[in-house]
């Protein structure tokens, strides 16, 4: 299994209230029922008010590099992807489990 996690902050002058934010988050929200390859998925808003602290966060498993691959080439992912770029920066770490 290979766990993907992926960290997004927020670019300077955009909140979480912010309707691109939003759409961002719901363009994410529900991914596991579109792509199969998802066998685990949770995202949400941080809660935590420490200024290190990133604003959004993907949790997800698939089940090998290939179904990675096939997961980041999703148009649904894809599709997430353009609107968080539009306003967010983010880190990934990928690992085997």
């Amino acid at each position: 299994m290979i766990r993907h996690l992926v960290l997004f902050k927020l670019n300077d002058g955009i909140a979480k209230d912010d309707p691109r934010a939003l759409a961002a988050a719901e363009a994410f929200d529900g991914l596991e029922k579109e792509i199969p390859e998802l066998g685990f998925w949770e995202c949400g808003w941080n809660v935590s008010e420490r200024p290190i602290a990133y604003d959004f966060a993907i949790n997800s498993a698939v089940e090998d590099t290939d179904a990675l691959q096939r997961y980041l080439g999703h148009p649904a992912h894809q599709a997430g992807v353009a609107l968080w770029r539009e306003i967010a920066t983010w880190v990934i770490a990928d690992y085997a489990f």
